[in-house]
């Protein structure tokens, strides 16, 4: 989970409030390890957080120090600031991707554009670039029956 950013246009630290919400709908999908990622802002929760010296870099360098503390075959990407995660969106781009549909997934909710969660196999870790995940091409996952995660920048 990114939790790094600064979230000025917020107020305060937007992660702290969200977090519960966003950890909970994680617990209740299929992942089986759970990696806060923060830098801004230190973070109090009972998931392993991972500090990202470099986060202001951007999302992309987050996500690279997250996905360093992972040993999986595949990552699940969601957002602190998507209080409205639904984890049968994450076991839709789980099972979409072991079930061949690409190396690179991303939930759409209206059919077009590309939401949360994000799934990255393995093998395109070494592609991030520092501006995330969003830079690179992925395959959508039909999420059209459940509600977007949501994306809070403002109070």
């Amino acid at each position: 989970m990114l939790a790094a950013g600064a979230a000025t246009r917020f107020g305060s630290p937007k992660q702290r409030l969200f977090l519960p919400g966003v950890l909970a709908a994680l617990a209740g999908s299929s992942v089986e390890d759970v990696i806060v990622v923060t830098g801004a802002h230190e973070i109090e929760t009972h998931a392993r957080v991972v500090h990202c010296p470099e986060w202001e870099r951007g999302p992309g360098a987050s996500l690279r120090c997250g996905l360093r503390e992972l040993d999986a075959e595949a990552a699940v990407v969601v957002l602190a600031d998507g209080p409205q995660l639904d984890p049968r969106a994450v076991d839709r781009v789980v099972d979409a991707w072991r079930n061949g549909a690409g190396d690179r997934l991303a939930a759409t909710y209206d059919g077009t554009n590309r939401s949360h969660p994000v799934l990255l196999a393995r093998a395109a870790w070494s592609e991030i670039p520092d501006e995330g995940a969003r830079a690179l091409d992925v395959k959508l996952v039909p999420c059209q029956d459940l509600t977007p995660p949501g994306d809070i920048d403002e109070p």
